[in-house]
């Protein structure tokens, strides 16, 4: 199973190559260096990301889409876009906000990024300066060949890429500004304070000074931090919005994404002294899970289920605790209950179809656990969902539809050979015709890529 840890799911890893818009980003990205980023999921953490950025989303005139939301497992003050108006947003930047105006401001920020339509634009400069590189390459190559010396080559290269990166960093400079702008007009339209967005360059501030880095503005993709701020104070003096009081909802998830990713010793020690209310049992539960004590992690979930019986969240997490300690009948009614609170939600879907499926399921488990694994597929190609749903088609025994589930997981992970041999296998299962459909759908796309 597919974990960041129990709970949070590790979705799968994205390469990323520069083709993104970042708030606090602090190197340009060339067009050649590829990223690699952890996407964990959890439907909790996303709902509450949602209700921010859909007014931002709105007021900008931009669509909507859920599914476009990511959580980046990444403990730095950092968020970005990328194509297709993706949105990611680091653990680090939830966990280190003291308050949802300055998670809001940070993503008015990169609403701003899509309005401006900076992800485009940046592809163009990308381009721009792959050739100027290998222009920079070629001349220096040229160099080399015709006097023999290998300093007069280095001074070529670095002359055109020092010079191509000057004016991509000014061009990221003015990007900034125009996002940083944006996302002022964005909190004025959704009646929000411009005072927590002021509070995070702060912190991004202290933590350039803590950690040594130069505030020049050669080698950054932003205008220097003290610009910012001023801009930011000013806007606090022109718009009459303040911070909010506490959001209980925010606390929770700060929480639970503590809990998961530090030690549980960290996490007993922060929420021990605190009064013992819903945000702390919640904490402490989760600690208690990864410390494999259960009996304590049951105790608080009781207590928190007592205070809300209708928590979805609740549920999950009760049912991932009795399912760590093998009371899978148990675990099934928790995880049916979440599922029941919401229906709609994929994540929810995966989670019920994958206790359905634990200790020798039955057919008609299985028959359930294919539809809401269906479902859930509708809305996100899940790899741990696709492994889950070939898993319940061999337990029925429908093996065409098994080997071509575990096709698209191939595929998906980019074993191609492996995907090849599983549709050979679909076939030889006298496929319906619906099925023989996708199969050819499947090979087709192979063929391009093999293309």
């Amino acid at each position: 199973m597919e974990k960041a840890y129990k709970g949070l799911r590790l979705l799968e890893k994205w390469i990323l190559t520069g083709l993104f818009s970042g708030v606090f980003l602090l190197a340009a990205l060339l067009p050649c260096k590829a990223q690699e980023i952890k996407i964990i999921s959890d439907e909790e953490t996303e709902q509450f990301l949602a209700e921010i950025i859909k007014p931002l989303f709105d007021a900008a005139g931009i669509r909507f889409y859920r599914n476009n939301i990511f959580i980046v497992e990444d403990n730095s003050l950092n968020a970005f876009v990328a194509d297709g108006n993706r949105l990611f947003v680091h653990t680090g930047t939830i966990i280190k906000a003291d308050n949802v105006d300055e998670l809001s401001g940070v993503l008015a920020h990169e609403t701003g990024h899509i309005m401006g339509g900076h992800i485009l634009r940046q592809k163009i400069k990308h381009q721009e300066m792959y050739e100027v590189s290998l222009v920079s390459a070629i001349l220096a190559g040229t160099a080399a060949a015709l006097t023999g010396r290998g300093d007069a080559a280095m001074a070529i290269m670095l002359g055109g890429q020092s010079s191509a990166l000057n004016h991509y960093t000014k061009y990221r400079t003015e990007e900034e500004r125009s996002a940083d702008e944006a996302a002022v007009k964005l909190l004025q339209k959704t009646k929000q304070s411009p005072e927590g967005i002021l509070k995070f360059m702060k912190k991004i501030k202290k933590e350039n000074a803590l950690s040594g880095r130069e505030e020049t503005s050669y080698f950054r993709t932003h205008p220097v931090t003290n610009e910012r701020i001023a801009f930011f104070e000013k806007a606090c003096r022109d718009l009459p919005y303040r911070i909010k009081t506490k959001n209980d909802k925010f606390e929770r998830i700060k929480a639970k994404l503590k809990a998961y990713l530090q030690p549980p010793k960290t996490t007993l020690n922060e929420y021990a002294l605190k009064k013992n209310d819903i945000v702390t049992q919640y904490a402490q539960a989760i600690a208690y899970m990864k410390q494999l004590n259960f009996a304590k992690a049951l105790d608080k979930m009781n207590s928190l289920l007592e205070a809300e019986p209708d928590n979805p969240f609740f549920y999950e997490l009760k049912g991932q605790i009795l399912l760590e300690t093998g009371k899978i009948i148990e675990a099934k009614k928790c995880f049916a209950k979440a599922y029941e609170l919401l229906p709609n939600s994929h994540l929810m879907q995966i989670n019920y179809a994958q206790v359905l499926l634990e200790d020798n399921p039955s057919k008609s488990e299985a028959k359930l656990a294919i539809q809401l694994l269906n479902k859930a597929l509708i809305y996100s190609k899940n790899g741990f969902a696709l492994m889950l749903l070939a898993k319940a088609y061999g337990i029925v025994g429908d093996m065409a539809a098994a080997n071509y589930i575990s096709a698209e997981y191939s595929l998906k992970i980019g074993n191609l050979g492996a995907a090849r041999k599983q549709l050979e296998q679909a076939e030889k299962h006298n496929p319906s015709k619906q099925l023989k459909l996708k199969i050819d759908d499947l090979k087709q796309r192979l063929k391009n890529i093999d293309n």
